[in-house]
């Protein structure tokens, strides 16, 4: 057998054993349960308040989803690593945590429609006027943690690596004075900015290309990807999304 016929059997054996250990649509209708696979320790997507109540933007989507479909959300909580392991065991049906959508997790998986766009952007302090893109940060003390994603931007704009561990952390050095900046998704700053509304900071808009985040559903588990779909469309066209998203950012970041 050539190779190329080799990896096309292999690839349509993958969806097969998707499917296998997905449950379909029909089948959690049957249940009258969709399982939902989330983090829990998320903020603000999917994290415990003070009650231990599971809750964040993330779950708040996947339980207007399950009401759509007239089903009860039952969350499989894990690590990241661990909650994809168990979703890929066919533990979950969806995943509603902050899965962006890339080239490369598409070959495994089926995503959504995206309920969340946002951008990288650049917070500086509000009285910083030098910094206004990825350009301007030659020579200037940007703050992340060690293993952070921005750190090859760091060092490709000739930056100077200030570490420090948490986004509070570094938006104290920034308020002090002893970093010039920090790169992270916007919504991570919309975020802080709506827990410390008088926080002397600002975000620059620095990255061209939106970053979506969508559900994901089992490879080839196409009727359950329409359900959620039509569910999302309609929550999006009723304003719930928008009404969700205002709650913890104070803004729409679901279009």
């Amino acid at each position: 057998m050539k190779l190329k016929q080799i990896l096309k059997l292999g690839a349509v054996l993958a969806v097969c054993l998707n499917l296998a250990s997905a449950n379909s649509l029909e089948q959690i209708k049957k249940d009258g349960v969709i399982r939902i696979a989330t983090e829990g320790v998320y903020s603000p997507f999917s994290f415990h308040n003070e009650k231990d109540e599971l809750m964040g933007y993330d779950v708040e989507i996947a339980k207007a989803v399950a009401d759509k479909l007239g089903l009860k959300p039952k969350f499989v909580e894990a690590s990241w690593d661990a909650m994809l392991a168990a979703f890929d065991a066919g533990k979950a049906d969806a995943v509603f945590n902050q899965v962006s959508i890339t080239e490369e997790r598409k070959k495994k998986y089926d995503y959504s429609v995206p309920y969340m766009t946002s951008y990288s952007a650049i917070i500086v302090h509000e009285d910083n006027d030098d910094i206004k893109s990825f350009a301007d940060l030659k020579g200037k003390r940007s703050t992340h943690s060690v293993n952070s994603m921005w750190i090859p931007t760091v060092e490709k704009y000739g930056a100077k690596l200030v570490v420090a561990d948490s986004l509070s952390d570094q938006i104290n050095l920034i308020i002090t004075k002893r970093a010039d900046d920090t790169i992270d998704d916007a919504v991570m700053f919309y975020d802080y900015k709506k827990q410390h509304p008088k926080a002397p900071i600002k975000l620059i808009k620095a990255g061209e290309t939106p970053m979506y985040t969508a559900a994901i559903v089992h490879k080839g588990n196409a009727e359950l990807l329409e359900a959620i779909n039509k569910a999302l469309n309609e929550l999006k066209v009723e304003g719930k999304l928008k009404e969700i998203s205002m709650k913890y950012f104070n803004r729409d970041i679901s279009e």
